[in-house]
């Protein structure tokens, strides 16, 4: 089975929340590729069984800069059989607007025919204790479904 895990950082949190998926993954036996968001192109997860991205959200609200180009070209895919995962970081100190990255890319793999294979991770700032574990579980949910979809 194969993974690509895309992220987008400015602090190093998100990283950090890539780096927990695949080390999550790769402890499922899952082959996985990770790339930095503006390095990758939404075709590459043609290639793959599960498609992961882990964007940040900053500001009230705002998607990546970087991850722009991504999230339009993202959106002319179609990703029938694959399974999609998303998990990202935000700051509660906005509110209605925490994470709103992460569903905002939620929606466009929802609309690739994709097969979402676990509820959406929210991390505040930089994971804590309580957000490995559920990353960990993201990840096990990640695989679950895959596996599933190859049955």
């Amino acid at each position: 089975m194969k993974a690509l895990v895309v992220y987008a950082t400015i602090t190093g949190n998100n990283e950090d929340v890539a780096d927990l998926v695949t080390e999550s993954l790769e402890d499922r036996d899952v082959d996985v590729e990770m790339t930095e968001i503006s390095l990758a192109d939404p075709a590459d997860f043609e290639d793959v069984d599960i498609c992961v991205v882990c964007p940040y959200t900053y500001d009230e609200g705002a998607l990546p800069d970087e991850g722009m180009d991504f999230y339009e070209d993202l959106q002319e895919e179609e990703l029938d059989g694959k399974v999609y995962g998303v998990a990202g970081s935000g700051d509660t100190f906005y509110g209605d607007d925490f994470c709103k990255a992460v569903d905002e890319f939620g929606k466009v793999l929802a609309a690739t025919g994709a097969t979402k294979g676990s509820e959406n991770v929210h991390v505040n700032l930089a994971p804590a204790e309580d957000d490995v574990k559920k990353l960990d579980q993201f990840a096990a949910e990640l695989v679950q479904k895959a596996q599933a979809l190859n049955d």
